[in-house]
């Protein structure tokens, strides 16, 4: 099982990517255990915050399984992908903490950005590779104009370049940056479960409305640009093994 979700203490729970030496790259096996953890977490009264992170010391998360790609040709189909991500597939209106560390990039960081709070380990990288190698984060795209505005959120999804956690800070696409994101997690865990948790689902529903609304509406456009990336040759440069033949980049 390459997914722990398991109590912390007080009604926090942690959920955990499991896979260090991938740098807790996301296979289709992990996106529909997140689904079910999501699902399992918002039935169940026990539960009153999450925190999120990864296993390891180099990642939050590394994104997708490229490997997997290579070896099916493919990538996970939409309703799964929507059902991993939290409060997309699943309304989950729970305190959902992402602590961050190393790589977040690609799913990696969709996942952080449908979190509620994004805490960051002062050293590591954060970004939207998929330009780079065919590929796109369609309810990302959807999602992150609200967090940092349409014009940065151009930038830094057509251009894929990396930024660091203060960079990220800046742009207030995390909340903190700290020498310890898990520790700072728990800090303001602590704090939440303090509060009312109906009143805390409430607001959170309240608050996302217009997001989840638009995310289910261009449910069908985003399979649609799925679709069309899996037919474009640049897909399947990286099936092949070839990403980024014949071009130079300088990153």
């Amino acid at each position: 099982m390459t997914i722990e979700f398991r109590p912390v203490a007080n009604g926090i729970h942690e959920v955990l990517l499991q896979r260090p030496e991938r740098m807790n790259a996301l296979d289709t096996a992990s996106k529909r255990a997140l689904g079910d953890i999501w699902q399992a977490a918002n039935d169940d009264p026990a539960v009153k915050v999450l925190i999120v992170r990864g296993a390891g010391d180099r990642a939050f998360c590394a994104g997708s399984d490229i490997k997997e790609m290579q070896a099916t040709g493919t990538m996970v189909d939409t309703e799964t992908l929507m059902r991993a991500i939290p409060g997309v597939g699943v309304e989950l209106n729970k305190p959902v903490i992402a602590a961050m560390h190393g790589f977040t990039v690609g799913m990696g960081l969709t996942l952080a950005i449908h979190c509620d709070f994004r805490i960051a380990a002062a050293t590591g990288k954060i970004g939207f590779p998929e330009t780079q190698h065919g590929m796109l984060s369609g309810v990302s795209a959807l999602t992150l104009p609200g967090i940092v505005g349409e014009a940065k959120a151009l930038d830094l999804m057509l251009t894929a370049r990396m930024l660091t956690p203060q960079q990220a800070l800046d742009i207030g696409l995390v909340d903190q940056v700290v020498p310890d994101s898990w520790q700072a997690a728990l800090e303001l865990a602590d704090r939440l479960v303090a509060n009312s948790a109906a009143a805390m689902a409430q607001t959170k529903h309240l608050i996302l409305l217009d997001r989840r609304r638009r995310i289910r509406e261009h449910a069908a456009a985003i399979d649609a640009a799925r679709l069309a990336i899996l037919d474009s040759k640049e897909f399947g440069d990286v099936v092949r093994h070839t990403p980024g033949a014949g071009r130079v980049r300088d990153n």
